[in-house]
């Protein structure tokens, strides 16, 4: 029994092994495709899918490069001179190291400053927006120099000691309310100044602050300055409407007697006119009434004158005695008593006056003549 046996199992790992041959073929040509298989989904995953995250930026043959970044590389730890604009892009997978490095517009947010004033009150920027951006050609100097996070040195570390620097020059009042204006600009020119020195690629558009936080206490004494500051404005806003006021009232008082003056000096010259008019047309009235009288005078002279001429001729020492008798002819009374003889010796008298008179009356006619 002992020894059949063997010699029954002798022959059995052949044919064991010839069937099994098969088997195990089998077995293993499954394997080799699904090894297979598996291969080629990884390595059509490595080309196909594009890496955008670290995690599989090592595997991927094929990357992407996103709009507003260039795409850096390091192979074997060092940085590649290579830089590759918006787009899909090879590498090998394993070796070469690639990172997108943003050169539009960013805004970094650094948060949560603590600075001491020169006082000793401790305030805190809750929130400080710089507004940067990275020049193209001078991706590959700066990540050199200060690698991908750049900006942790030359924003956000540089942030905090600028805004202490300024902190401790300046008192809690110049901080927060004087001088809280021109922050954004010194910070700027602060960053740009030192940025344009060691880091030229970087240029820095805009930095805005927003309010810090100082301590309760203060800050209400604050508030009640503010409030004193608001009324001693409104005070001085109300004098200033009162002195409108009463600016404006005197511009129309003088407004108003200028009016009345003016209307005053048209009716004084309105009347002044009138009176010149009736002073001319007087004078034209007395002109023409002096003319008249003139001309009545002239023509009263020119009888007198022809009358004396007349009486002149008429005149004689006869008729002037004819006119005596007559008048003494016409006399009803007759007076006795003892200056009768003198009218007779009168009348004698006035006959010899005017034979004198006639003779002189005669000489004075030749001389003239």
């Amino acid at each position: 029994m002992n020894s059949n046996q063997p010699r029954s199992v002798t022959p059995q790992p052949p044919q064991g092994v010839g069937g099994g041959g098969g088997s195990g073929s089998g077995c293993s040509g499954f394997s080799a495709i699904l090894t297979a298989f598996l291969s080629f989904i990884a390595i059509f995953a490595m080309i196909v899918i594009p890496s955008s995250s670290t995690s599989r930026n090592g595997f991927s043959i094929l990357h992407q490069v996103p709009e507003g970044h260039v795409g850096v590389y390091w192979r074997g730890g060092a940085l590649l001179k290579m830089i590759t604009d918006p787009g899909f892009h090879l590498k090998l997978p394993f070796i070469t190291h690639y990172e997108p490095v943003q050169v539009t517009l960013q805004t970094d947010q650094v948060r949560d400053i603590p600075c001491g004033t020169k006082g000793g009150v401790m305030i805190n920027f809750e929130k400080i927006e710089v507004v940067n951006r990275l020049h193209k050609e001078y991706v590959h100097d700066t990540l050199l120099n200060y690698g991908v996070q750049y900006d942790n040195t030359w924003i956000y570390d540089k942030i905090h000691h600028e805004i202490n620097q300024f902190c401790s020059s300046h008192s809690l009042q110049q901080v927060y309310i004087d001088v809280f204006d021109q922050i954004d600009e010194k910070m700027k020119d602060a960053l740009q100044g030192d940025c344009t020195r060691y880091a030229p690629g970087i240029e820095i558009i805009s930095v805005r602050i927003t309010k810090p936080k100082i301590p309760e206490s203060i800050r209400r004494n604050f508030e009640q300055m503010e409030e004193e500051r608001t009324k001693v404005l409104i005070a001085i806003e109300k004098q200033r409407v009162v002195e409108k006021e009463a600016e404006t009232d005197k511009k129309m008082a003088v407004s108003e007697a200028e009016k009345v003056a003016n209307v005053s000096q048209i009716l004084m010259e309105q009347k002044l006119m009138e009176k010149d008019s009736v002073r001319k047309q007087q004078e034209i009235e007395n002109k023409i009434y002096m003319a008249r009288e003139k001309s009545l005078a002239d023509a009263d002279f020119y009888r007198l004158l022809k009358e004396a001429e007349a009486n002149k001729l008429k005149l004689t020492p006869q008729f002037l005695e004819l006119k005596f008798i007559e008048a003494i002819a016409d006399n009803t009374k007759i007076f006795f008593g003892e200056k009768i003889p003198n009218m007779f010796l009168d009348q004698r008298l006035l006959g010899n006056f005017l034979q004198q008179f006639s003779r002189n009356v005669s000489e004075e006619e030749k001389s003239t003549a």
